[in-house]
């Protein structure tokens, strides 16, 4: 009996002291899949917001930066907002950032001029990566993908602040506002909706609003749900 209980109590000893290395393992892992990260730079002077840097980290959590000469007035210089983007768009940046040799080459495309979009940077970094290829225009797959994703992603938050100014300032202008979203999204232009869903839900339940204009938020809600 005593042998027995020798060998149960030295067990727990001997798990109490590996418990520690195997939760800091899980930490480390957490830690590094956190540190890797998608960043998306572009400047583009003839387009508002003329300046956008938009960064993914690998557990979806998003920085959001623009800067725009054509700033609300309430607004400052640099706008600013952190949101989770979907686990789906996320798995598909960092896929496409693979497929892409996460950024290491020249993917500018050189055959002949094309029409300018604004000048691009993506960037990759991880524990062991940091890389970045700057672009105007590319034909890869993989780019290409990437790109539309950010884009979209910032023609979503920039149409949020937009539909934020008009609620306030200029609610009849909230119809035709919504009317280019619904176009937007049909184009497939924007996405990650839900970044802006708390105010697709204000516009929607607010009876001082136009009832056409509280049914395009609906049904960009539906989208965003969908989505």
């Amino acid at each position: 009996m005593k042998r027995t209980r020798l060998i149960l109590i030295t067990l727990a000893v001997v798990s109490m002291l590996l418990l520690p290395g195997k939760m800091l393992r899980g930490q480390n892992a957490d830690h590094g899949a956190a540190a890797s990260s998608i960043t998306f730079d572009r400047v583009w002077d003839e387009f508002t917001p003329q300046k956008v840097t938009i960064t993914v980290s690998a557990n979806g959590n998003t920085k959001y930066i623009s800067h725009s000469s054509a700033k609300p007035p309430d607004e400052d210089d640099d706008y600013q907002t952190e949101f989770a983007i979907s686990p789906a768009r996320r798995d598909k940046l960092f896929r496409y950032a693979k497929e892409a040799n996460y950024f290491d080459g020249d993917f500018t495309f050189k055959k002949h001029a094309v029409a300018s979009t604004g000048k691009k940077i993506l960037t990759y970094v991880d524990s062991s990566r940091h890389f970045n290829t700057t672009y105007d225009y590319s034909e890869n797959k993989a780019i290409q993908e990437i790109t539309n994703i950010f884009q979209g992603i910032s023609n979503t938050v920039e149409h949020g602040r937009k539909l934020k100014f008009l609620r306030r300032f200029d609610k009849l202008g909230l119809e035709a506002e919504l009317k280019g979203m619904e176009s937007a999204a049909e184009g497939h232009n924007l996405a990650e909706l839900q970044i802006i869903a708390p105010m697709l839900e204000s516009i929607a339940g607010d009876s001082t609003i136009l009832n056409i204009a509280r049914q395009r938020a609906q049904r960009l809600l539906a989208k965003a749900s969908s989505e």
